[in-house]
């Protein structure tokens, strides 16, 4: 059974769908404008050293996002 986790916790190469984003309404935009949207893919590609910003492909795009951030990102985890 899958389970629901935050874009933070995925490694690189794990896939996963967007739930929802809870976020404050500048940041929450930003994402928005950036392709973090419910029902969208990504993949994790690189994961900074010392809790640095991960590396997510989603779709065509590629985005460095801070875990801070990424923390924020309500995500299910791809089969």
């Amino acid at each position: 059974m899958d389970s629901t986790l935050r874009l933070s916790q995925l490694q690189p190469g794990e896939r996963a769908v967007i739930r929802a984003v809870h976020a404050e309404q500048g940041l929450h935009q930003r994402l928005l404008a950036l392709g973090f949207r419910a029902g969208k893919n990504l993949e994790v590609l690189r994961r900074g050293i010392l809790n640095g910003p991960l590396h997510v492909r989603i779709g065509c795009t590629e985005v460095a996002i801070r875990t801070v951030d990424a923390r924020k990102i309500e995500i299910l985890r791809a089969a």
